[in-house]
């Protein structure tokens, strides 16, 4: 793992605002508005408790885009939370981070990203049943495994996105601005079709349940950390910092206003689901436990649009988890990218393409993702993502009193509005749904922790080839007596 010369091709700023603002929408709104609330519905039984738990997960996640905004303005390099923690706390932990986005995050949300898009395909086009279905017990849990067309196509989905994305960032960028365009017009025609015109609706749904209500303290930070993996991706903007045209202007302004439009969006989705269905109904939608049935979105607009319409609103989306694909596949990338330039990864994933894209790691990222995509259910594999990531984003997130203490005469050309409140409430939050998570969901949880401590052995001989690299070139300098 050795460091990159520093006269190979740099990263171009080849991103504008708007590509940087439709990042940060199209990376957020991908499959989980369309899958979670139906998770969150059999956890809470009530949807006055589900639509709060969409507020609550939305506005924590608008106050670590608020401090994440500070960061990527003073810190506008390739990397992301990398770069931060880096900064803040030293190599070992900026290193577990990376590690744990290139094993964990990055692979595990663009596969989760390709497998909804296959999931929403299959609205369009009948797959047929799975060639292959087993069951097995892990570490005490019953594990579903399935494989056919549906994996396959989640497969194709990840390897076509990724040969884009290494075409270049101003390809990946404006393909991002008109995949996240489409989709927004796309849900906000649907939403409004629902609310003015499903002949099912009633806004007695809203506020009543044809189901036991299980509304409990453990019960909603369950359903939270489900509507936040729907709100996940507010952070990956940072990730490609040193490609976005005046980073010290425009990342605030992508993350605070892109944060603004996605919480307008999946309230007005959320309340349609609610106003068109009854509980039982949202409940029974696709999920882990009931994996053949429709989406809650797709059930939903067919209340309004009928069965021919429903397909119809599945190509939509097709679209929307599309440009979740896209965005999530150009950012991640420049993670394992800057750890390799900074020689604390494999080297070659510090090299760039023609195209100023690093393709290399984008490659790997790539294939890790294929294997993720046929390795479990969608539940499963966010289960793994968010809560591996939340640990690092509250570590993220303290990284923001640290430097302010430790480099206070850096320029911030923003400055977190409502802190130290808004960062300490985040850190209070998120810490609570670190716990909470342990407990209700100890396999998941632990398979993510676990993963995070492979890479301390990987640092371990990472940092004894520094070494053994820093001894060979002294003695090759060293004078001749």
């Amino acid at each position: 793992m050795a460091s990159v010369p520093t006269d190979e091709p740099q990263l171009r700023r080849g991103l504008t605002l708007t590509d940087a603002l439709a990042l940060t929408v199209g990376t957020i709104i991908g499959t989980g508005v369309f899958l979670k609330t139906a998770v969150m519905g059999q956890a809470l039984g009530s949807p006055l408790a589900v639509l709060a738990a969409w507020v609550a997960a939305g506005l924590l996640s608008l106050a670590g885009a608020l401090t994440y905004a500070e960061l990527g303005a003073m810190l506008p390099r390739a990397g992301g939370e990398y770069v931060f923690l880096r900064a803040a706390y030293g190599d070992w932990l900026a290193f577990l981070y990376g590690w744990m986005r290139f094993a964990v995050a990055a692979a595990g949300s663009i596969a989760i990203y390709g497998v909804g898009f296959a999931i929403f395909l299959g609205g369009v086009v009948d797959y047929g049943r799975p060639w292959y279905v087993t069951t097995f017990r892990l570490f005490g849990a019953d594990m579903a495994w399935q494989f056919g067309p549906r994996q396959l196509i989640a497969i194709g989905a990840i390897a076509l996105f990724s040969l884009l994305n290494s075409l270049g960032v101003v390809v990946g960028g404006r393909l991002q601005s008109v995949l996240t365009a489409v989709k927004v017009g796309a849900i906000v025609a649907i939403v409004g079709g629902i609310l003015l015109g499903s002949p099912t609706g009633k806004w007695s749904n809203v506020w009543d349940s044809d189901v036991p209500a299980t509304v409990n303290v453990t019960t909603f930070g369950a359903a939270m950390l489900a509507a936040l993996w729907a709100f996940d991706g507010w952070n990956n903007l940072p990730m490609a910092a040193g490609e976005v045209q005046h980073p010290e202007r425009n990342i605030p302004r992508a993350l605070i206003f892109g944060m603004l439009i996605v919480l307008t969006v999946y309230g007005l989705a959320n309340l349609a689901y609610c106003y068109a269905l009854p509980m039982s109904a949202i409940a029974t939608a696709n999920s882990t436990a009931y994996p053949e049935a429709p989406p809650v979105a797709t059930r939903a607009a067919q209340t309004f649009f009928g069965d021919g319409g429903a397909r119809l609103v599945s190509v939509a989306f097709v679209l929307s988890s599309l440009g979740a694909l896209n965005g999530s596949i150009l950012t991640n990338a420049r993670v394992p990218y800057a750890m390799a330039r900074d020689g604390l990864f494999f080297a070659r994933f510090g090299q760039l393409n023609r195209a100023a894209v690093p393709a290399w790691a984008m490659l790997a990222q790539g294939l890790w993702a294929c294997v993720l995509a046929v390795s479990g259910t969608f539940d499963q594999l966010t289960d793994y993502v968010v809560f591996a990531s939340w640990v690092f984003y509250g570590l993220v997130t303290a990284g923001v009193f640290v430097l302010r203490r430790t480099q206070p005469q850096v320029v911030r050309p923003y400055r977190t509005l409502g802190y130290p409140v808004v960062p300490l409430v985040f850190l209070g939050v998120a810490g609570w749904l670190i716990v909470n998570t342990l407990a209700t969901n100890p396999v998941s949880s632990g398979i993510g922790l676990g993963i995070i401590a492979l890479g301390l052995p990987l640092y371990g001989f990472n940092c004894r080839q520094m070494r053994q690299r820093t001894t060979e070139q002294h003695v090759n300098n060293a004078p001749v007596q």
